[in-house]
This record gives structure tokens, sequence and C-alpha cells, in this order.
């Protein structure tokens, strides 16, 4: 007799060879509308559900997880951030928290640099000239960029994304710095011939290209607030695929449309899917829906993550994945 399946119910629509593969192994409950829950529906969710799998769009706080039925278990992230989540809560409401680590950092950092090409060399302006059908033939001086050959580039957050962007930026012939809460290891170091700044705000005055890398706490909310993006060179880059949260985007905004910054690449926005109206329409800032993660093979890698922890939690052992609170 074969052991019983967890009920495990699913907030979004996920890939279909992970949907199927997850029908195989739980009692799962699908989302096949792919409609985002509402508070009312996340706290249905949670009352029946043995296994939640949740995803950056459901906001679990303690409320929604006040709202648990006896039998909910884990709550498996479908993703690597938890700041959807109130993870404090979940844990001393008895449960466990497991995210997807390491599947999207390759993706992530890919975006990242497409994002710093696009707005040091003003991709997107070039493709609106000729969908307005105003290209009318190259001239020595017109839509000028700048080379990133030879240039610094500031990484913000050392993390396993930080590194494959540093990686990625050395071959670009860019030479790579950093801020980060710790210094990494010697090795990395050595491996990314990195200069560490212990100083954000010394290293952002000497930055051609910034880009954002380390995750949405209540230290780094609005780490890009006015005053810091005022630090910056007028010529110099920023891009963000990190969380939205981490930039000031009315202040982003105003100094882009002054001239106080050339360019801006952003994945991410901090009430999503809105964008801050003073950004869309600027011609130097590059905008896209958050697809720093957006391919087959990651999401496919996520959903594997997944359905690892939650078929090791139905095999009486600890999930490899579980996120333990910050304090």
């Amino acid at each position: 007799m074969s052991a019983r399946k967890l009920k495990v119910v699913l907030t979004r629509k996920l890939p279909e060879a992970v949907e199927t593969r997850m029908r195989e192994l739980f009692d799962t409950e699908l989302n096949l509308d792919d409609r985002a829950f509402g508070e009312e529906e996340l706290k249905a969710a949670m009352s029946r559900a043995e296994v939640l799998v949740p995803t950056i769009t459901d906001r679990i706080d303690a409320d929604v997880i006040a709202a648990r039925g006896p039998q909910l278990r884990m709550i498996a992230n479908f993703g690597a951030g938890v700041d959807h989540i109130d993870v404090n809560a979940a844990v001393e409401a008895g449960l466990i928290v497991t995210n997807t680590p390491g599947v999207l950092t390759e993706d992530t950092a890919d975006m990242t640099m497409a994002l710093i090409l696009s707005a040091a060399r003003r991709v997107v302006e070039g493709q609106a000239v000729i969908d307005r059908g105003e290209f009318h033939g190259w001239t020595p001086t017109w839509m000028m960029g700048r080379r990133i050959w030879g240039k610094r580039i500031g990484i913000v957050g050392m993390g396993r994304i930080g590194q494959a962007v540093a990686r990625r930026a050395r071959a670009f012939g860019l030479s790579v710095h950093y801020h980060n809460r710790r210094r990494v290891g010697p090795a990395v170091e050595e491996e990314l011939n990195a200069t560490w700044w212990d100083d954000l705000d010394q290293m952002l005055r000497r930055m051609d290209i910034v880009s954002i890398n380390c995750p949405h706490t209540p230290q780094t909310h609005k780490l890009f607030d006015a005053r810091r993006l005022a630090l910056l060179q007028p010529h110099a880059v920023l891009v963000n695929t990190a969380r939205g949260e981490i930039v000031d985007e009315a202040a982003l905004a105003a100094a882009l449309r002054e001239g106080r910054l050339a360019g801006a690449g952003l994945d991410v926005f901090e009430r999503e899917p809105l964008v801050h109206p003073d950004l869309l329409g600027l011609p130097n800032a590059t905008l896209l829906p958050h697809m720093g993660s957006a391919t087959v093979e990651g999401r496919i890698d996520m959903g594997e993550r997944v359905i690892l922890n939650i078929k090791t939690l139905q095999d009486g052992h600890r999930p490899p994945d579980r996120v333990i609170p910050a304090n």
C-alpha cells in the first residue's frame, strides 16, 4: 500500500513538467487560471494545505499565517527571495519555510549584463528610433553611448548572483569592485580580481556602472535614495535586478530626467506590477517586467527544488533548503 500523499496547494501556475511531477508525487491542487490569490484566498489555502507553494506575488504576513489550519506543515516557496513571507511568524507558528537558492544565479546575472549593455549603449532608444521610422542613415555623432570595456563596475551584494555578475563583467573588460556586508574570502577576491569597499558611499563616487544584487531587508530598504544617487557620476549607469524596494524610484527618475545620471536598467519595481509614472517614457531608462529569472530552464529548476523539499518532508526528513530566520 502506497504512503499517503501530502496535500499541496499551488498559488500560481507552474511549468507543465513541474505540475505533472507534483501531481504524481503529492495530492496537488493546481491554479489553472494563474490568477494571483488575494488575502482571503491565501488564508483559505493555508487552512486546507499541508504544504503551501507560494510565489513572490503572495504576501504571507502574520495575519495570513494566523489563519493556517492545524495540518499545515510547510511553506515551500517557489523562488529564492522570501521577503514576501514573514519567516519569523511562520517559524514561531511551527512551520518550516523553504526556498530555491542557487537555481536562478546564472539567469539573473545574464539579465544584469543585458541591462548594463542596454543602458550604456542606448539599445532601447535605438529600437524606438527604428519603430518610429526616424532612422535616416548613419552619422558620426548620433546615438553615441558609452564603452564598457575598461570601466569600473561596483557590485552591491557579493553573494551568488553578485559573483556571477563579476565573472561576466571581467569577461567584458570591466574592473570589479564590490560592497558587501561581509568581505568575501581571499580565493574569491583573487579569482574575480575584485576590490572590496567597506564604505558604500566611497565606492559609488568612483564607479562607472553600479549593479544592485543584494537582498531586500530593512537595512537595504531604499538604500539608493536621493542622497546616494547624487554620489554617482553623471556618466554612470545603475542596474537593479534584485528588488525594487532597494531604490527610491522617484529620486532615480529625477536624476535620469535632469541628466545627473546617464542611464538605468530596471527589472524590478517597488510596487510591482505598478511602475513609478515618472520612470515611464524616459529615453535613458530600460524597464523590463521582472524577467531576470524567466528562462525555461530556470523555472523548471526552481520547481525541482520545491519538489525536493516537499518530497523530503513527506519522507520524514529535514528539507534541504530550510530558511532560518534572521533573528
